[in-house]
Parts: C-alpha cells; structure tokens; sequence
C-alpha cells in the first residue's frame, strides 16, 4: 500500500510520489525566537518529527530542513513592522542575538525532551540575507515588486492577474478570494507606501533606532518575514521539493506568499505536497494573552501555569498529540492529558509484558485470536500510509494490551497465540512506540520532580514576601538564578520560571 498525505494545495488525499526516487526534499516553518516556545509549537515540530521518522523508515533518504527566524518579522502581513527580537532584547537588557541564542537554546532543549530528531539543516534568517537580497532583487526585474522609500513590496495585484492565467493564483493554497481580501484590509500605517494593500513586504526600510539591520540596494534595512523561507527552502531543496509543513495557522498569508514569491523567482509552485497539522485549544478557547493560557514548555514540563493542576511529562505530551490524528483540532485540558497519561502508561506495561513473552511455540492454539492479532497488526501500515494517522495506530496496540497482558499473567494460554505471532508484535510494538512514534518510558522523570522541587521554592518564596520577609525571598531567587535557573514575577501574581542553557 502506497502513502497517501493530505495535500493542501489540491484539498485532496494524494499518493505520496517524490521527485527524485529515493529522495525526499522537506522544509518545515520554524520558530521565532523572540521568546520562550509555548504549547502552540509542540504539535507541528512533534507531527512532523514523525512523518521525519516514518519517511525514513520507509527507505528514503530524507533532507529535513526547518529554520529558525532570528530576525524580527511582521507577526501577519499588513502590520506595520515590528521587530520583535530587538524589543524584547531591549526589555531582557541583552543584545539582539544575545536574545535570540538564548531562545534558540531553550527551543533545542525542548525539542530534545519531546525525543524529537534534529533536522538535516537547520538554516537562520539572519545567516541568508545575501540569499533573500538576490531573490528580492530577481523579483524586481521581473516586474512583480517595487521599491518605496526604502522598502520593497511585492505586487500582488499584477501577480494575481497574470498567473491566473497559468493555472497559479493568489489564494491557490488558502482559498482565499484577493478581491475579499482587499474589502477586508484594515487601515495600517505605512500603506501609502503601496500600491495596493493586500501587498506584502519583501524588504523594510529600518528606522533609525532598528537594530537589527543590513545593507542593501535599498539602503539599510531587514527582511520581511515571507522572503526567508522562500530563500532557503529553495537553498537547500531546490527550485521544486516535495513536502512543505507548518501549522494551519501559517497557510495564509505565509505559506501563501511563499508560493508567489518562488513561482515568480522559479517559474514552479515551490513544494509538490502542503501538509498542514490543525490548531491547538486549551480548554475549548484559542490560545492569547488575553485568556491567560499561553504556557511555556518549561511551564508545562514543571506545572507552574496557573491553569495546570500538575507537571506534565514531555512524554505524556507527545502521546496526547499522536492520539489525534494531525489534521483534527486537539483541544488541551488538566482532564485529557490527565488520561493521556494513565493511557501511555497502560500501554507501556503492555509492551513491557510482551517483551517477556515466549516465541517458542510453533503453532497457536487459538486460531481466530491469533488471526486477530495478525489483522490488528496488518492495520498499523494501512493507518499510517493513510495520510499518516497515528491516532489509529495507537487505537489498534491499546486493543493488543489485553491480549498480551492475558497471556503474560496467565489467564490465556500461553501457546494461544504462535511465536511467529508474538515475535511480530514485539517487533511492530518497538518499530511504532519507539521508532517511528519516538515515545520513551517515563520512568525517569526528572523534569517532573524538578518541577516540583521548585513550585515547593516559588511556593516558600511567595509566603516570604506576603510576611515581607524579603530577605529570604531574595535569597531564593538569587540562589536559583546562581544554578541557571530563573524566576519570573508575571503581572498576574503567578510565577515563571526558565533554565538559561
């Protein structure tokens, strides 16, 4: 059975057919690291960790390619520019790249806690300027972008008119209708400078207290947040590679720009294959500062947001996530992650069992169970070559527990089931839990005790400072902060914390 993914850009399943055979070309948004990564960011690098992991399985060799924006963007396009990276170094009193290591290192931490491999290349914006700058300047000459005051805009308008004609318009991937989009535009600063609004910048003129800025043949300046990924996708995968990833979030206007963008450099839609994982909620509410519930990774590792009734293991985390399949929303709660756990660990014991079970028995004694299991375990590949659903995967091995747990303790005969049989268990057990899933034992779970060991602190500390003892307080942070371990007072009372790698 072929892979078949869910093509974005076609709104249908297709098989999935590499350009070269053998090869796979795959470039995944990375993060912003003007901040801490949040909850928001474990899905789409956990989701496409494991089609990462699964496509190499399956015999291909695979260039994984996932950036790091290390240069301020525009949060969505039509904004006016905002560098966040040099603001928030402003507010930390660090330098901008100061900044962004920190940040990068507190990612690859986490990163590493949810088991996920590292990408084949793992490019930053602000080490392509040369690259962006060159495929800026190509746009200009061919007509589909302008210079103002500084800046540069990409002509959406003209591109949308000619390449509509060509089978490639503007909205091909998200749906989206231009002339909607243009009666929607808010009113923004700075949209004198373009010819129309739905134009998105290339290049930003930097204003005199821009930090973060670079020469060009438009003066000094930096980088829109689209121009980056086109430029290095196309780098290091070529003018036409197969999968591009991110999360739903990103397929207007990002990934949309990007394939105008490229199509005008390269004359080709960028990627063959879009593959976009779903939104995440907490507690049926969209993630934003206004609801209180954007929890850092170190917060959900250690269980110090307000809204978390206790740390939760990287583990349990990714297990939760592969229990729905990637294109479904997943909605976060004390509750679901709460059974996540208890399930992880029932199946954990499970395959802990059936590593103890003999292969020694030529026959099985129960023909219909042990063509059961044959068919369960046949089903693993057809879920995954279905567009990649783990949730299925994971449906399937939670029916095989029983069996094996059965069998282990004796309530089922031993020879029910033929050795060929359980052999294929142990075997499809490790490849799908450990492989391809990258899922771990959580016996180690230090990250947990961690937490607790300072909730306890913050929770002595916060006694301290209502008696006024301030000394004491003081003395807990400062001690803290010596082993590389930082507090944080938020403005809601609460209280973060953060390892400074």
């Amino acid at each position: 059975m072929s892979l078949k993914v869910y093509n974005s850009l076609t709104r249908q399943k297709e098989v999935f057919t590499p350009i070269i055979e053998g090869h796979v070309g795959m470039y995944v948004c990375g993060p912003t690291v003007s901040g801490e990564s949040h909850l928001g960011h474990a899905r789409p690098f956990i989701t496409f960790d494991v089609v990462y992991r699964y496509l190499m399985h399956l015999g291909y060799k695979v260039r994984y390619v996932r950036n790091i924006t290390d240069a301020g963007h525009f949060e969505e396009e039509g904004r006016e520019a905002e560098d966040k990276i040099s603001k928030k170094a402003a507010v930390e009193r660090l330098e901008p790249m100061e900044l962004v290591q920190k940040y990068t290192n507190l990612y690859h931490w986490a990163m590493a806690q949810f088991n996920n491999l590292p990408p084949s290349i793992e490019p930053t914006a602000t080490g392509h300027i040369v690259e962006q700058i060159e495929m800026i300047k190509k746009i200009i000459e061919d007509g589909y972008a302008y210079e103002a005051n500084g800046s540069v805009y990409f002509d959406v308008e003209k591109y949308h008119r000619d390449y509509s004609a060509k089978g490639m318009p503007y909205g091909m991937l998200s749906g989206r209708n231009l002339d909607e989009q243009l009666d929607t535009t808010r009113e923004l600063d700075n949209q004198e400078e373009k010819r129309n609004k739905s134009d998105f910048a290339l290049w930003k003129n930097a204003p005199p207290e821009h930090i973060m800025r670079w020469a060009s043949p438009w003066g000094e300046g930096f980088p829109g947040w689209h121009i980056e990924c086109s430029a290095m996708s196309t780098k290091y995968l070529g003018e036409e590679f197969d999968i591009h990833g991110g999360g739903m979030d990103l397929q207007f206007p990002h990934h949309e720009c990007e394939i105008a963008q490229s199509t005008v450099c390269n004359h080709k839609t960028p990627a063959r294959y879009w593959l976009h994982n779903n939104m995440i909620t907490i507690n049926g509410k969209k993630m934003g500062k206004s609801y209180n519930n954007v929890i850092k990774l170190s917060e959900l590792f250690a269980g110090t947001h307000p809204i978390l009734e206790q740390p939760y293991h990287p583990m349990t985390i990714r297990f939760f996530i592969l229990q729905s399949h990637y294109r479904s929303t997943l909605d976060f709660s004390n509750e679901a992650l709460q059974s996540a756990e208890k399930g992880m660990k029932r199946l954990w014991e499970a395959y802990e069992n059936l590593q103890k079970l003999s292969t020694d028995n030529a026959s099985a004694a129960d023909t219909a169970l042990d063509q059961k299991v044959q068919q369960l375990l046949a089903e693993l590949y057809e879920f995954m070559n279905d567009d990649l659903n783990t949730a299925k995967v994971l449906a399937n091995l939670f029916e095989l527990a029983p069996i094996i747990n059965s069998i282990r303790h004796g309530q089922t005969a031993a020879n029910a089931v033929a050795g060929s049989t359980i052999a294929k268990m142990q075997q499809y057990f490790h490849l799908f839990l450990e492989e391809i899933f990258g899922l771990k034992a959580e016996q180690a779970n230090d990250d947990n005790k961690l937490g607790g060991v300072l909730q306890l602190l913050i929770d002595i500390r916060k006694d301290a400072k209502s008696r006024k003892d301030y000394v004491t307080s003081d003395k807990i942070r400062n001690e803290l902060a010596t082993l590389g371990i930082q507090l944080k007072d938020e403005k809601d009372g609460s209280v973060s914390w953060s390892i400074n790698n």
